[in-house]
């Protein structure tokens, strides 16, 4: 089922269409059955889509591979994700053929991140709507783009990364997966701000349970993400408890995740770090309020 086919869908009824990030484990194959055991567990919540991301720094880690485990040996729906970095014309069309042999409909398309040695790493791409563009001349494949409720950290305003989102989905993105956030406020001012614009495309809010103060640290230090007072003060509470933050940061995002779910979004795409325990527990708790 493509994008668009996703999430404007009203059969299923009213609740917001799941998705699941997960990305290749480090180590490579002896390490694929402990997240197939993790994706077994949250296939019970009936995802649209499982994201499988292509690699930190444009390193694929053979999610290739990955990605034919996951649609056909667990039977999901795989969106496979392609970056810019690291990746020729050559390689992308390479792979474009396999991911039509394995049956999947949808990509994401992405810059990604720059590596440390970027004298070794050649690309044919520099900006993602070159990608779309390009992914687009050779195959039907469903483009998903990324999103950024509070601007890319190097685009120089909110508004001039929202002409760059325009670009991506002009050269044929069908939907925007967006970057985490804390603060529903950003998301809620984003989609106004990119419908605004004339953005008409189904934008899916992205989630990430908080489980650790280092994790939290990490993701505010490389990407422009708010984090409410409220959310800081308890950041510091328990940071010294793992046990206590990782109950707060399902607590958290179960809050975020409901009002989501009141303001109408039509997805939650939830970032798992290859783990199910908080978004099951996240999940368990908005289908219950349901």
């Amino acid at each position: 089922m493509r994008l668009r086919e996703i999430y404007e869908d009203k059969k299923t009824g009213a609740f917001p269409k799941i998705s699941f990030e997960v990305f290749p484990p480090k180590g490579g194959e002896e390490h694929y059955p402990a997240l197939y055991e993790e994706l077994n567990i949250l296939k019970k919540y009936n995802p649209a889509l499982v994201s499988l991301t292509w690699g930190a720094g444009g390193k694929n880690n053979n999610s290739m591979e990955l990605v034919r485990a996951l649609r056909q040996d667990l039977k999901l729906d795989v969106m496979a994700h392609f970056t810019c970095i690291c990746n020729s014309r050559e390689m992308v069309e390479k792979h474009i053929k396999e991911i039509e042999s394995f049956g999947i409909e949808n990509v994401l398309a992405l810059r990604g991140d720059e590596p440390q040695d970027i004298d070794v790493c050649h690309t044919d791409f520099r900006y993602a709507n070159e990608l779309v563009e390009f992914i687009k001349s050779k195959t039907d494949l469903s483009v998903g783009v990324a999103g950024y409720p509070e601007g890319h950290i190097e685009a120089e305003s909110l508004d001039a990364d929202i002409e760059n989102l325009k670009r991506k989905l002009n050269s044929g993105g069908e939907a925007v997966f967006t970057q985490l956030f804390f603060d529903n406020d950003k998301f809620f001012s984003y989609v106004e701000l990119v419908r605004k614009k004339g953005i008409e495309v189904p934008v899916i809010p992205g989630i990430m349970p908080i489980i650790s103060y280092k994790q939290v640290e990490k993701m505010t230090s490389v990407a422009k993400i708010s984090v409410p007072e409220m959310l800081r003060e308890n950041l510091e509470k328990y940071k010294d408890n793992p046990d206590d933050m990782k109950k707060f940061g399902i607590d958290y995002a179960t809050s975020q995740c409901e009002e989501l779910i009141k303001s109408g979004v039509c997805g939650l795409h939830f970032y798992t770090l290859n783990k199910s325990y908080s978004t099951s527990k996240i999940l368990d708790n908005i289908l219950t309020a349901v």
